[in-house]
């Protein structure tokens, strides 16, 4: 059998993964069924001392906890939800499939590509249809994992090396709203069933090998008929295994999920993730520096044709971070230009706001207490 690494990862034999290595590509392929997957996880699931960490925040009043979730390692560097509504219908044929979407980019200086299978729907006019995970899933995908933050919601199970949520349509739903995101019933439900239904593969760098499972491994609902019964009735997502291998070594991150939510572009949203999990050192007299290329790569929000429609939307996603007490200030320090001026790459530099600073320290310190508890009770 099997372990690959991701960056520092070990990611275990999971259910419905498939581990298969660079060299020996047909014959150590596995593929992990689990069995009762529908049932409730066990007792012992929701009280792991690693999901304690989870859901335990540094923070004073219950009003500043309600506003934190966690960041996920890797898993939340991927640009996987990357491809707008327009784009999608530009690429879908007219039987209502897409092709699969390849997308590369860089974590921790090295090149990962991922390769992305759209999930087939049933539309309202009975005929089937092709969707990618897009903005809208990432936005309910962050709220399960804003549920699974809270006690008897979220669970992990180190020995079957699962994690996920049990939650509601009407609590998901809430959040959603909470959050500045109102959805209907029907388009939660569209988006689980995209999560669910795509299928998503990693490949590691230098050909070290891949991982390919779905964006929710499993998803276990309840019928139309209790649903119109029930709102409160209870479905169980299992999250990916990137997110279950950073619960199991407490490389999440606090940040302010609040605030993350109410941007109101996903580039703006996902710059905000950016920040919060690799800008560790938050400081006025630290400025944080970046190349527009790598936002382009890494996050493939800014795949316009002219060059000037990229500048001005990742600069509208600074001034949205700017008016939304992230960054303080933003400047370019450097300008890279071509032939007839033409703007190959351009260097920012992003001051953070105090209140940033103030959120960094916190998750700092946070992480730190919660590893000397792990280690102090093994």
């Amino acid at each position: 059998m099997r372990i690959l690494g991701f960056g520092g990862f070990v990611v275990k034999p999971f259910y419905e993964l498939i581990l298969i290595s660079g060299k020996n590509m047909k014959k150590d392929a596995m593929t992990i069924k689990e069995s009762g997957e529908n049932s409730l996880p066990s007792s012992t699931a929701f009280e792991a001392k690693q999901l304690d960490v989870f859901q335990s925040f540094l923070c004073n009043t219950h009003k500043e906890k309600d506003k934190l979730s966690n960041t996920v390692e890797l898993w939340d560097s991927i640009p996987k939800y990357s491809i707008s509504q327009q784009a999608m219908n530009g690429l879908r044929t007219k039987e209502g499939f897409l092709p699969r979407l390849e997308k590369t980019f860089v974590y921790r200086e090295k090149e990962y590509k991922i390769r992305v299978t759209a999930a087939i729907i049933d539309s309202d006019d009975g005929k089937e249809r092709a969707y990618y995970p897009s903005a809208n899933e990432e936005l309910v995908e962050d709220a399960l994992r804003k549920i699974a933050a809270e006690q008897k919601k979220g669970f992990f199970d180190k020995s079957d090396f699962k994690s996920g949520v049990v939650f509601s349509l009407h609590l998901l739903r809430n959040e959603l709203k909470k959050r500045g995101h109102t959805r209907s019933y029907y388009e939660i439900i569209k988006s689980l069933n995209i999560l669910s239904g795509s299928h998503i593969e990693i490949l590691l760098p230098e050909g070290k090998g891949f991982a390919k499972t779905n964006y929710l491994p499993s998803l276990a609902a309840v019928s139309r008929q209790k649903l119109n019964e029930d709102p409160e009735a209870k479905w169980i997502a299992h999250f990916h295994p990137l997110v279950t291998q950073c619960i199991d070594t407490l490389s999440f991150r606090q940040y302010n999920y609040h605030q993350m939510m109410s941007h109101s572009t996903q580039l703006a949203r996902w710059l905000h993730k950016k920040l919060s999990h690799n800008y560790t050192n938050a400081s006025y007299t630290v400025p944080y520096q970046i190349w527009l290329s790598t936002i382009c790569n890494d996050s493939g929000l800014l795949e316009y044709k002219r060059p000037n429609n990229v500048v001005r939307k990742f600069e509208e996603a600074l001034t949205e971070l700017k008016n939304n007490a992230v960054l303080i200030a933003f400047n370019r320090e450097e300008d890279m230009r071509g032939n007839q001026n033409k703007i190959l790459d351009i260097k920012y530099s992003l001051s953070p706001h105090p209140d940033f600073v103030k959120d960094v320290k916190a998750a700092n310190k946070r992480q730190k207490d919660s590893n000397e508890q792990i280690t102090q009770t093994r």
